[in-house]
């Protein structure tokens, strides 16, 4: 005997909270910004930046050197990279689960002081890019000494 129930259009929707809840985890809580639900994957990076300069980690794992690329540009570094498909290689394949496929990714900073790129280092060694890219002269920190009581210094000039 079949039984019926009354109809309710909103049953087989997901409440709102576990709706923004995926949302975050998705987003936020994946580990490097890997790829999440929405198929995009980045870089994962680490910046330091000393008196001198910025170093930049950028971890590859599984890129080809020529496969990526490096630019500078008033200020902000770019590293892309795209994989090459080999429709061939993938004829007659059935996969279960495939989670390392990433054709490209692009990642962009911006620094807070102008960098010399005509300057700029990079090696690329077992799937960890690092570069080494020293601040324009203009930005590094300058020392002013200080004379005694009672001297002047002026730049070019001996204090008497």
């Amino acid at each position: 005997m079949a039984m019926l129930t009354q109809y309710d259009p909103l049953r087989d929707t997901v409440p709102l909270f576990a709706a923004m809840d995926r949302l975050f985890r998705d987003s936020f809580v994946r580990p490097f910004g890997w790829p999440s639900w929405s198929g995009w994957s980045s870089v994962p990076v680490d910046v330091e930046e000393t008196p001198e300069g910025y170093i930049i980690t950028a971890s590859l794992p599984g890129w080809k050197p020529e496969d990526v690329n490096v630019t500078v540009q008033e200020g902000t570094l770019t590293i892309s990279g795209e994989h090459k498909a080999d429709p061939a290689a993938e004829e007659g394949k059935t996969y279960l689960v495939r989670e390392r496929s990433m054709d490209s990714f692009r990642r962009t900073i911006t620094f807070g002081a102008p960098v010399n790129p005509d300057q700029a280092q990079a090696t690329y060694e077992n799937g960890i890019l690092t570069l080494n890219l020293p601040k324009a002269e203009s930005a590094r920190p300058k020392v002013i000494k200080l004379g005694q009581a009672g001297q002047k210094q002026i730049a070019g000039a001996k204090a008497k």
